[in-house]
């Protein structure tokens, strides 16, 4: 069906910036919101930032004006720019996508598709 490939974690000091990416292939029409969520050791999954098929960014109080969402709908990709990374930043990364899949002979559909994380680590 869709795969989501993300890669760009890793370990970094505070202040350190990172760049995320997710790549999304298989069977896709068109992917509608693509957005990078996170989840911490013992707490709930959050949303950190989201991008509309448009260009309309959402993000968590927590990371504005620090991370940046975009996306390369040519490459069915989507980039997180994270910049003056913080320990509490600390989370396993997901990336998330809306997509209305294009089946070999059946009905398109629209459905939520999920990358395999990747961790990202504040630490000095």
């Amino acid at each position: 069906q869709v795969q989501l490939v993300e890669s760009g974690g890793g370990l970094v000091q505070p202040g350190g910036s990172l760049r995320l990416s997710c790549a999304a292939s298989g069977s896709i029409f068109s992917i509608n919101a693509m957005g990078w969520y996170r989840q911490a050791p013992g707490k709930e999954r959050e949303l950190v930032a989201d991008i509309s098929n448009g260009g309309g960014t959402n993000y968590a109080d927590s990371v504005k004006g620090r991370f940046t969402v975009s996306r390369d709908n040519a490459k069915n990709t989507v980039y997180l720019q994270m910049n003056s990374l913080k320990p509490e930043d600390k989370a396993v990364y997901v990336c998330n996508a809306a997509v209305t899949v294009d089946p070999t002979f059946r009905t398109r559909y629209d459905a939520s598709f999920w990358g395999q994380g990747t961790q990202v680590t504040v630490s000095s």
